[in-house]
């Protein structure tokens, strides 16, 4: 893909979410009010969903390891 078409794809795209959420009818003022709240919303998002997929993946193998490591060292307490 070059880069004049991926340009106006993007444009295209642009113009997508200005028809969909009809904020080419906002005065420049509104936009950019609507444009910030959106961006910080979506980097919240991001951030948020970062930090507990992280914190919930580290718990989920403290877990495993811990249940798989004791059940080993129980099978081989119950041998002695």
């Amino acid at each position: 893909m070059d880069v004049k078409s991926t340009k106006n794809f993007v444009f295209w795209l642009f113009c997508q979410f200005e028809l969909i959420t009809c904020s080419y009818l906002m005065e420049p003022w509104e936009k950019v009010l609507f444009y910030s709240f959106n961006t910080c919303m979506v980097g919240t998002l991001f951030y948020t969903t970062y930090v507990c997929v992280a914190a919930h993946v580290s718990t989920a193998l403290q877990l495993l390891w811990n249940f798989l490591g004791n059940q080993q060292e129980n099978a081989v307490s119950v041998v002695k």
